[in-house]
This record gives C-alpha cells, structure tokens and sequence, in this order.
C-alpha cells in the first residue's frame, strides 16, 4: 500500500488561534494578500489537498486540484458525482493508505488545508510540516479553533506536543501584523 510522503498542513489564525468566526466563516481580517500568495504557492506543489465539507481554497486552480474531502456522510471512500477530481473519505471506514491509493498515485504530498478536526486528526496521524500563519491584529472569541484543545493551549504548544519544532519567525506583513513559522518534524 502506498501513501502520501509527505504530509503538510498550512492555515492562518487569529492572536487567539482561531480559523473561522463562531459562524465557521473565515472573516475578512484572515484573508491577508501575504498569507494568500503563499498558501496557493504552497498548494499548486501538492498532490493532493485535504479537509472538511465546509472547508475549500477557492482561486483559479480550485477544480483542477485532487482532493481528499472528509466527512462522515460516506461508508469510506465515494467519488464526487460533482468533480471527478474528489473523493469523500470516511476515516472511520477506510484508512488513509486506501484513500491515496483511490487516486492511483505512488507517491506524492498532501496538504491539508481545515478545518479544526482535519487538522487535529492530522496531528495525530503525523505532519512532517506545518506552516503557521498569524496575524496579531485580529482576534475571534468564540470562533472555531485550528486545532482542538484551542484555546486553553495554544496552536504553538499543540505543534510542539506532537513533535514538531518550530523554524524561524518570518514578518510576512508588518501592517497586518502578519507572521509564518514553518515546524519540521
């Protein structure tokens, strides 16, 4: 059985780790120009892009690209009727090996993009690499965290835990407060 050889994930949060509002919208303060260049640079060098029902990246590329689409709506793995280049995927019915192996790839990269259980089942499961943006002059009470067990730890702290070590803190935009540090397994 194959996989991906490489799992990645990237968001971009709010000061308080946040990823959307308590509606589940990403608001307008996330949607930074800075963070948007590079997450699309990072999501054209994937194989494959992963996350929820209620997650997508939208721009140009957005129906080209192969994606993994979780959800509890499916036994284990379905085929989009919809986009020939999806499959809806069932952990608890098929194992992450079955899921790339449905696309018929012997190697590749997967990034995965939201939301919150995406990115938790994916700290368990293992990232070689996450790439976290934050913005410090926006924050979300309520809203809908990048990682379970946020707020009461942070995304930082969370990252750590799971054996990935920070990289070097990059000023993407001074005026939105905007930073990226990539962590490494």
């Amino acid at each position: 059985m194959k996989r991906p050889y490489r799992i990645e994930g990237i968001a971009i949060v709010s000061a308080d780790g946040m990823i959307a509002d308590s509606g589940g919208i990403q608001p307008d303060t996330l949607k930074l120009e800075a963070d948007q260049r590079f997450f699309h640079a990072t999501l054209d060098a994937a194989t494959v892009l992963l996350h929820g029902r209620n997650s997508a990246e939208g721009g140009p590329h957005m129906a080209e690209r192969r994606r993994l689409i979780l959800t509890r709506g499916v036994v284990g793995l379905s085929r989009d009727p919809q986009n020939a280049n999806a499959i809806h995927w069932n952990p608890a019915g098929a194992s992450l090996e079955q899921a790339w192996n449905a696309f018929g790839l012997s190697g590749g990269s997967i990034a995965v993009i939201g939301g919150t259980e995406p990115f938790g089942m994916f700290l368990e499961i293992g990232y070689d690499v996450f790439h976290l943006s934050r913005t410090s002059k926006a924050t979300l009470p309520g809203g809908r965290p990048v990682f379970p067990g946020v707020p009461s730890q942070t995304p930082d702290a969370l990252l750590k835990r799971h054996g990935l070590k920070p990289g070097t803190d990059r000023v993407l935009d001074d005026q939105t407060g905007l930073t990226l540090v990539t962590w490494l397994r």
